[in-house]
Protein backbone atom coordinates (compact mmCIF):
# COMPACT_ATOMS: atom_id res chain seq x y z
CA UNK A 1 0.00 0.00 0.00
CA UNK A 2 1.66 3.55 -0.96
CA UNK A 3 1.16 5.61 2.01
CA UNK A 4 2.43 8.16 0.49
CA UNK A 5 -0.46 8.34 -2.35
CA UNK A 6 -3.28 8.04 0.48
CA UNK A 7 -1.47 11.15 2.40
CA UNK A 8 -1.63 12.92 -0.82
CA UNK A 9 -4.89 12.43 -1.74
CA UNK A 10 -6.58 12.94 1.60
CA UNK A 11 -7.15 17.28 1.75
CA UNK A 12 -8.41 16.86 -2.14
CA UNK A 13 -10.90 14.01 -0.85
CA UNK A 14 -11.98 16.05 2.52
CA UNK A 15 -12.23 19.29 0.80
CA UNK A 16 -14.20 17.31 -1.71
CA UNK A 17 -16.56 16.41 1.23
CA UNK A 18 -16.64 19.40 2.79
CA UNK A 19 -17.51 21.50 -0.61
CA UNK A 20 -20.32 19.17 -1.10
CA UNK A 21 -22.20 20.36 2.12
CA UNK A 22 -20.44 18.07 5.02
CA UNK A 23 -19.48 19.84 8.04
CA UNK A 24 -15.87 19.52 8.69
CA UNK A 25 -15.87 16.77 11.87
CA UNK A 26 -18.10 14.22 9.64
CA UNK A 27 -16.23 14.65 7.08
CA UNK A 28 -12.78 14.51 8.32
CA UNK A 29 -14.62 11.00 10.33
CA UNK A 30 -15.40 9.38 7.02
CA UNK A 31 -12.27 9.82 4.87
CA UNK A 32 -10.20 8.67 7.59
CA UNK A 33 -12.94 5.80 7.29
CA UNK A 34 -11.99 5.61 3.24
CA UNK A 35 -8.64 5.44 4.08
CA UNK A 36 -9.52 2.38 6.19
CA UNK A 37 -11.38 0.51 3.55
CA UNK A 38 -8.95 1.60 0.83
CA UNK A 39 -5.95 -0.43 2.60
CA UNK A 40 -8.08 -3.38 3.26
CA UNK A 41 -9.49 -3.21 -0.55
CA UNK A 42 -6.75 -1.97 -3.21
CA UNK A 43 -3.95 -4.27 -2.26
CA UNK A 44 -6.52 -6.82 -4.01
CA UNK A 45 -7.83 -4.79 -6.52
CA UNK A 46 -6.22 -1.25 -7.12
CA UNK A 47 -8.82 1.22 -8.35
CA UNK A 48 -8.07 2.90 -11.65
CA UNK A 49 -8.90 6.71 -10.02
CA UNK A 50 -7.67 6.68 -6.66
CA UNK A 51 -8.87 9.58 -5.80
CA UNK A 52 -12.40 9.12 -7.20
CA UNK A 53 -12.37 5.92 -5.24
CA UNK A 54 -11.78 7.85 -2.01
CA UNK A 55 -14.49 10.74 -2.80
CA UNK A 56 -17.16 7.54 -3.42
CA UNK A 57 -16.39 5.53 -0.05
CA UNK A 58 -15.54 8.64 1.73
CA UNK A 59 -19.30 9.99 0.63
CA UNK A 60 -21.19 6.97 1.49
CA UNK A 61 -19.49 6.55 4.85
CA UNK A 62 -20.42 10.36 5.29
CA UNK A 63 -23.80 9.04 4.28
CA UNK A 64 -23.95 5.68 6.68
CA UNK A 65 -22.92 8.32 9.76
CA UNK A 66 -25.93 10.46 9.28
CA UNK A 67 -28.34 8.17 8.68
CA UNK A 68 -29.48 7.46 12.14
CA UNK A 69 -30.49 10.83 12.95
CA UNK A 70 -31.06 12.70 9.37
CA UNK A 71 -34.31 12.77 8.15
CA UNK A 72 -35.68 10.91 5.35
CA UNK A 73 -36.63 13.82 3.02
CA UNK A 74 -32.99 15.18 3.89
CA UNK A 75 -31.70 12.00 3.41
CA UNK A 76 -32.73 11.03 0.13
CA UNK A 77 -31.73 14.84 -1.12
CA UNK A 78 -28.35 14.27 -0.08
CA UNK A 79 -27.85 10.84 -1.85
CA UNK A 80 -28.98 12.31 -5.12
CA UNK A 81 -25.66 14.57 -4.84
CA UNK A 82 -23.47 11.52 -4.58
CA UNK A 83 -20.36 11.80 -6.90
CA UNK A 84 -20.59 10.26 -10.19
CA UNK A 85 -19.08 7.73 -11.77
CA UNK A 86 -15.85 8.65 -13.49
CA UNK A 87 -12.70 10.24 -13.13
CA UNK A 88 -12.31 13.12 -10.06
CA UNK A 89 -11.13 16.50 -10.54
CA UNK A 90 -7.69 16.76 -10.34
CA UNK A 91 -8.03 20.25 -8.87
CA UNK A 92 -5.62 20.99 -5.93
CA UNK A 93 -7.47 21.58 -3.21
CA UNK A 94 -5.12 21.59 -0.21
CA UNK A 95 -4.25 25.48 -0.05
CA UNK A 96 -8.01 26.25 0.38
CA UNK A 97 -8.26 23.54 3.03
CA UNK A 98 -5.20 25.46 5.13
CA UNK A 99 -7.67 28.51 4.49
CA UNK A 100 -10.60 26.56 6.19
CA UNK A 101 -8.07 24.91 9.09
CA UNK A 102 -7.02 28.70 9.19
CA UNK A 103 -9.99 30.48 10.25
CA UNK A 104 -9.57 33.30 12.75
CA UNK A 105 -11.48 31.55 14.74
CA UNK A 106 -9.34 29.05 15.83
CA UNK A 107 -6.13 30.12 18.02
CA UNK A 108 -3.01 29.59 16.43
CA UNK A 109 -2.14 26.76 18.13
CA UNK A 110 -5.46 24.86 17.51
CA UNK A 111 -5.48 25.66 13.69
CA UNK A 112 -1.75 24.50 13.48
CA UNK A 113 -3.05 21.19 14.95
CA UNK A 114 -5.77 20.67 13.13
CA UNK A 115 -4.00 21.39 9.87
CA UNK A 116 -1.39 18.85 10.68
CA UNK A 117 -3.93 16.53 11.37
CA UNK A 118 -6.36 17.34 8.27
CA UNK A 119 -3.63 18.15 5.64
CA UNK A 120 -0.04 16.88 6.73
CA UNK A 121 -1.67 13.47 8.08
CA UNK A 122 -0.28 13.56 11.11
CA UNK A 123 -1.73 11.60 14.36
CA UNK A 124 -2.44 13.26 17.01
CA UNK A 125 0.17 11.47 19.10
CA UNK A 126 2.51 12.91 16.46
CA UNK A 127 1.49 16.16 16.84
CA UNK A 128 0.84 16.14 20.78
CA UNK A 129 4.80 15.04 20.83
CA UNK A 130 5.71 18.24 18.54
CA UNK A 131 3.38 20.42 21.08
CA UNK A 132 4.98 18.71 24.41
CA UNK A 133 1.46 17.89 25.79
CA UNK A 134 -0.36 14.68 26.41
CA UNK A 135 -1.88 12.77 23.53
CA UNK A 136 -5.59 12.90 25.61
CA UNK A 137 -5.26 17.09 25.49
CA UNK A 138 -4.16 17.16 21.83
CA UNK A 139 -6.99 14.94 21.35
CA UNK A 140 -9.57 17.69 22.79
CA UNK A 141 -7.90 20.48 21.43
CA UNK A 142 -8.18 19.09 17.68
CA UNK A 143 -11.79 18.05 18.66
CA UNK A 144 -13.17 21.71 19.79
CA UNK A 145 -11.13 23.10 16.78
CA UNK A 146 -13.49 20.80 14.14
CA UNK A 147 -16.18 21.24 16.28
CA UNK A 148 -15.54 24.94 15.81
CA UNK A 149 -15.34 24.95 12.10
CA UNK A 150 -17.89 22.77 11.29
CA UNK A 151 -20.23 24.66 9.09
CA UNK A 152 -17.84 27.26 8.16
CA UNK A 153 -17.69 26.86 4.19
CA UNK A 154 -15.24 27.60 1.38
CA UNK A 155 -16.92 31.32 1.31
CA UNK A 156 -16.13 32.34 4.74
CA UNK A 157 -12.22 30.88 5.02
CA UNK A 158 -9.11 32.43 7.60
CA UNK A 159 -7.02 35.77 6.31
CA UNK A 160 -4.20 35.68 4.56
CA UNK A 161 -2.12 36.55 7.55
CA UNK A 162 -3.92 33.40 9.45
CA UNK A 163 -2.84 30.95 6.73
CA UNK A 164 0.93 32.83 6.83
CA UNK A 165 1.07 31.47 10.48
CA UNK A 166 -0.02 28.26 9.85
CA UNK A 167 2.35 27.51 6.90
CA UNK A 168 5.62 28.95 8.41
CA UNK A 169 4.24 26.96 11.66
CA UNK A 170 4.05 23.38 9.34
CA UNK A 171 7.30 24.40 7.80
CA UNK A 172 9.12 24.17 10.78
CA UNK A 173 7.34 21.61 12.35
CA UNK A 174 8.08 19.52 9.07
CA UNK A 175 11.90 21.10 9.22
CA UNK A 176 12.68 19.42 12.68
CA UNK A 177 10.12 16.98 13.33
CA UNK A 178 9.93 13.41 12.39
CA UNK A 179 7.59 13.74 9.45
CA UNK A 180 8.51 15.91 6.28
CA UNK A 181 6.08 18.53 5.71
CA UNK A 182 8.37 21.33 4.65
CA UNK A 183 8.28 20.51 0.72
CA UNK A 184 4.70 20.73 1.33
CA UNK A 185 4.33 24.04 2.75
CA UNK A 186 7.02 25.83 0.19
CA UNK A 187 5.20 23.80 -2.70
CA UNK A 188 1.28 25.39 -1.02
CA UNK A 189 3.38 29.10 -0.46
CA UNK A 190 4.23 28.89 -4.03
CA UNK A 191 0.38 28.42 -5.31
CA UNK A 192 -0.53 31.12 -2.48
CA UNK A 193 2.52 33.39 -3.57
CA UNK A 194 0.81 33.07 -7.62
CA UNK A 195 -2.55 33.67 -6.67
CA UNK A 196 -1.82 36.75 -4.32
CA UNK A 197 0.07 39.58 -4.33
CA UNK A 198 1.47 40.11 -1.24
CA UNK A 199 5.02 41.21 0.07
CA UNK A 200 4.70 39.02 3.15
CA UNK A 201 3.56 36.22 0.93
CA UNK A 202 6.80 36.50 -0.86
CA UNK A 203 8.54 37.56 1.93
CA UNK A 204 7.97 33.52 3.95
CA UNK A 205 8.63 32.04 0.77
CA UNK A 206 11.49 33.30 0.75
CA UNK A 207 12.67 32.16 3.89
CA UNK A 208 11.35 29.20 3.39
CA UNK A 209 13.99 28.94 0.38
CA UNK A 210 16.80 30.22 2.36
CA UNK A 211 16.18 28.20 5.24
CA UNK A 212 15.24 25.19 2.84
CA UNK A 213 18.33 25.73 0.99
CA UNK A 214 21.05 24.28 4.01
CA UNK A 215 18.59 21.68 5.21
CA UNK A 216 21.05 19.05 3.93
CA UNK A 217 23.92 20.40 6.35
CA UNK A 218 21.95 20.58 9.19
CA UNK A 219 22.37 17.52 10.74
CA UNK A 220 25.57 15.12 10.57
CA UNK A 221 25.35 11.56 9.49
CA UNK A 222 24.79 10.07 12.68
CA UNK A 223 21.70 12.33 12.99
CA UNK A 224 23.68 15.00 15.63
CA UNK A 225 22.79 19.29 15.05
CA UNK A 226 25.68 20.80 13.23
CA UNK A 227 25.78 24.68 14.20
CA UNK A 228 25.19 27.06 10.99
CA UNK A 229 28.74 28.34 12.10
CA UNK A 230 30.54 24.46 11.54
CA UNK A 231 27.91 23.64 8.23
CA UNK A 232 29.70 23.03 5.23
CA UNK A 233 28.41 26.06 2.97
CA UNK A 234 29.45 24.34 -0.18
CA UNK A 235 26.78 21.61 -0.05
CA UNK A 236 24.06 24.88 0.46
CA UNK A 237 21.90 24.82 -2.58
CA UNK A 238 23.04 27.83 -4.57
CA UNK A 239 20.38 27.93 -6.79
CA UNK A 240 17.59 27.83 -4.24
CA UNK A 241 19.38 30.15 -2.44
CA UNK A 242 19.28 32.56 -5.78
CA UNK A 243 15.76 31.97 -5.89
CA UNK A 244 15.27 32.99 -2.27
CA UNK A 245 17.87 36.17 -2.64
CA UNK A 246 15.51 37.18 -5.96
CA UNK A 247 11.97 36.61 -4.28
CA UNK A 248 13.13 38.84 -1.31
CA UNK A 249 14.23 41.84 -3.19
CA UNK A 250 11.18 42.24 -5.24
CA UNK A 251 9.12 41.96 -1.93
CA UNK A 252 11.41 44.83 -0.11
CA UNK A 253 11.36 47.00 -3.25
CA UNK A 254 8.01 47.73 -2.60
CA UNK A 255 8.34 48.92 0.64
CA UNK A 256 6.01 47.21 2.76
CA UNK A 257 8.10 45.87 5.77
CA UNK A 258 6.98 42.63 7.59
CA UNK A 259 7.96 40.41 9.70
CA UNK A 260 8.54 37.55 7.21
CA UNK A 261 10.75 39.46 5.05
CA UNK A 262 12.53 40.63 7.61
CA UNK A 263 13.32 37.16 8.84
CA UNK A 264 14.20 36.14 4.96
CA UNK A 265 16.48 38.86 5.26
CA UNK A 266 18.23 37.91 8.21
CA UNK A 267 18.38 34.35 6.54
CA UNK A 268 20.09 36.20 3.09
CA UNK A 269 22.61 37.58 4.95
CA UNK A 270 23.91 34.49 6.48
CA UNK A 271 23.04 32.80 3.04
CA UNK A 272 25.56 35.17 1.42
CA UNK A 273 28.07 34.91 3.67
CA UNK A 274 31.02 32.88 2.59
CA UNK A 275 32.04 31.92 5.73
CA UNK A 276 30.67 32.01 9.13
CA UNK A 277 33.58 34.22 10.23
CA UNK A 278 32.67 37.18 7.23
CA UNK A 279 28.62 37.01 8.06
CA UNK A 280 27.47 40.88 8.46
CA UNK A 281 26.51 40.74 12.26
CA UNK A 282 26.27 44.63 12.40
CA UNK A 283 23.80 44.29 9.41
CA UNK A 284 21.44 41.24 10.93
CA UNK A 285 21.57 43.21 14.09
CA UNK A 286 19.66 45.88 12.69
CA UNK A 287 17.76 43.44 11.13
CA UNK A 288 16.29 42.18 14.44
CA UNK A 289 15.68 45.83 15.21
CA UNK A 290 13.24 46.33 12.79
CA UNK A 291 11.62 42.91 14.02
CA UNK A 292 11.51 43.88 17.25
CA UNK A 293 9.73 47.17 15.90
CA UNK A 294 7.09 45.00 14.51
CA UNK A 295 6.63 42.37 16.66
CA UNK A 296 8.43 42.55 19.77
CA UNK A 297 8.87 39.21 20.36
CA UNK A 298 10.70 37.26 22.63
CA UNK A 299 11.80 35.29 20.63
CA UNK A 300 13.17 37.93 18.26
CA UNK A 301 14.74 39.37 21.34
CA UNK A 302 16.69 36.13 22.31
CA UNK A 303 17.64 36.21 18.89
CA UNK A 304 19.07 40.03 18.60
CA UNK A 305 21.07 39.50 22.12
CA UNK A 306 23.07 36.37 19.73
CA UNK A 307 23.26 38.96 17.51
CA UNK A 308 24.86 41.68 19.30
CA UNK A 309 27.37 39.28 20.61
CA UNK A 310 28.60 38.26 17.65
CA UNK A 311 28.77 42.20 16.31
CA UNK A 312 29.79 43.64 19.70
CA UNK A 313 31.26 40.87 22.00
CA UNK A 314 29.53 38.18 23.91
CA UNK A 315 29.54 40.65 27.13
CA UNK A 316 27.36 43.25 25.04
CA UNK A 317 25.48 39.80 23.85
CA UNK A 318 24.69 39.14 27.74
CA UNK A 319 23.93 42.55 28.58
CA UNK A 320 20.91 42.08 25.60
CA UNK A 321 20.18 38.85 26.97
CA UNK A 322 19.65 40.25 30.76
CA UNK A 323 16.22 41.72 28.93
CA UNK A 324 15.12 38.12 27.83
CA UNK A 325 13.08 35.97 29.57
CA UNK A 326 14.36 33.84 31.72
CA UNK A 327 11.68 30.65 31.28
CA UNK A 328 11.82 31.60 27.21
CA UNK A 329 13.16 27.96 25.49
CA UNK A 330 16.42 28.28 24.55
CA UNK A 331 17.57 31.19 26.29
CA UNK A 332 19.69 29.05 28.66
CA UNK A 333 21.32 27.88 25.67
CA UNK A 334 22.01 30.85 24.44
CA UNK A 335 23.60 32.06 27.50
CA UNK A 336 25.72 29.40 27.69
CA UNK A 337 27.05 30.14 24.37
CA UNK A 338 27.84 33.55 24.84
CA UNK A 339 29.86 32.86 28.32
CA UNK A 340 31.57 30.55 26.42
CA UNK A 341 32.87 33.02 23.44
CA UNK A 342 33.43 35.32 26.83
CA UNK A 343 36.01 32.22 28.34
CA UNK A 344 33.93 31.54 31.30
CA UNK A 345 33.79 27.82 30.71
CA UNK A 346 32.36 26.16 34.07
CA UNK A 347 29.75 28.32 33.42
CA UNK A 348 29.07 27.60 30.24
CA UNK A 349 29.37 24.14 30.95
CA UNK A 350 26.84 24.51 33.76
CA UNK A 351 24.42 25.82 31.72
CA UNK A 352 24.66 24.18 28.44
CA UNK A 353 23.66 20.74 30.69
CA UNK A 354 21.01 23.10 32.41
CA UNK A 355 19.87 23.76 28.83
CA UNK A 356 19.70 20.06 27.94
CA UNK A 357 17.53 19.24 30.58
CA UNK A 358 15.15 22.07 28.64
CA UNK A 359 15.54 21.13 25.02
CA UNK A 360 12.89 20.68 22.96
CA UNK A 361 13.65 17.57 20.96
CA UNK A 362 16.32 14.69 20.90
CA UNK A 363 18.48 15.85 18.44
CA UNK A 364 18.84 19.37 20.43
CA UNK A 365 19.05 17.66 23.66
CA UNK A 366 22.05 15.56 22.36
CA UNK A 367 24.06 18.77 21.01
CA UNK A 368 23.92 20.35 24.37
CA UNK A 369 24.80 17.70 26.32
CA UNK A 370 27.93 17.20 23.83
CA UNK A 371 29.23 20.30 24.62
CA UNK A 372 28.52 20.31 27.99
CA UNK A 373 30.64 17.20 28.06
CA UNK A 374 33.67 19.06 25.91
CA UNK A 375 34.01 21.59 28.24
CA UNK A 376 33.60 19.12 31.65
CA UNK A 377 36.66 17.39 29.84
CA UNK A 378 39.09 19.88 28.69
CA UNK A 379 42.07 20.10 30.12
CA UNK A 380 42.87 22.13 33.37
CA UNK A 381 45.85 24.20 33.62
Amino acid sequence: MDEALLRSLTPGVLAALVRRGADFAAAEDAVQDALVEAVRAWPAEPPRDPKGWLVTVAWRKFLDATRADTARRRREDRVDQEPAPGPAATVDDTLQLYFLCAHPSLSPSSAVALTLRAVGGLTTRQIARAYLVPEATMAQRISRAKRTVSGVRFDRPGDVATVLRVLYLVFNEGYSGDVDLAAEAIRLTRQLAAAIDHPEVAGLLALMLLHHARRATRTAPDGSLVPLSEQDRGRWDTAMIAEGVAVLQAALARDRSGEFQAQAAIAALHADAPTAEETDWPQIVEWYDELLRLTDSPVVRLGRAVAVGEADGPRAGLAALAAVDDTLPRRTAAAAYLHERDGDLDTAARLYAEAAGKAQNLAERDYLTRRAARLNTRPRH
